[in-house]
């Protein structure tokens, strides 16, 4: 392969990484809508969700289905996870706000648990804590993390229906919407 030729193949391909990642960009950052799943993936995804059992930090088996019953925030994060780190203290002050209305937020750290545990304590997350491997990811997905990208955040309402998700970081004011009407 000439000089030229190899020049023109690794310009060719930086600009496709470029474009990739501007649409990806403009998918994730941009667009602050959580979408409604279509019925197929909420159904799946909150099946998924619903039948899934994860560690909490103290090592106990937690099933997700023990919160059945309330509206659930479900959030795949992780601790090196900059997105993830903007939204938890919102997450910690909607906690603290809307617990006694019946929400609940389940946290699914896809990190190591001593991780997790100890940006847990850092941060002072004041809900459960669930720690997840592949298998977390493979849930999101069901539910329709596609891209299996972090933070993903999942609302299931009190009768276990997936009423939203939003990959990407969740405003305060996107959330407020979605679940104000559960409660």
């Amino acid at each position: 392969m000439t000089k030229l030729r190899q020049v023109l193949l690794y310009t060719g391909v930086a600009i496709l990484a470029v474009a990739a990642g501007v649409l990806l960009r403009g998918q994730l950052g941009s667009n602050d809508v959580a979408s409604p799943p279509d019925a197929a993936v909420a159904t799946k995804g909150a099946e998924a969700i619903l039948a899934a059992s994860f560690p909490d930090l103290e090592g106990n088996i937690q099933p997700v289905s023990q919160w059945r019953g309330k509206v659930m925030v479900v959030n795949f994060w992780a601790s090196w996870c900059a997105p993830c780190r903007e939204e938890i203290p919102e997450f910690i002050s909607f906690q603290d706000k809307f617990r006694d209305k019946g929400l609940v937020f389940i946290g699914i750290a896809v990190d190591q648990k001593e991780r997790a545990a100890a940006f847990s304590k850092e941060m002072g997350i004041n809900y459960p804590v669930l720690v997840g491997d592949m298998k977390a990811m493979q849930i999101a997905g069901a539910a329709g993390n596609i891209q299996g990208a972090l933070p993903f955040t999942v609302v299931i309402d009190r009768n276990g229906k997936m009423i939203g998700s939003k990959l990407g970081r969740l405003s305060e004011s996107k959330l407020e919407s979605m679940i104000g009407p559960l409660l």
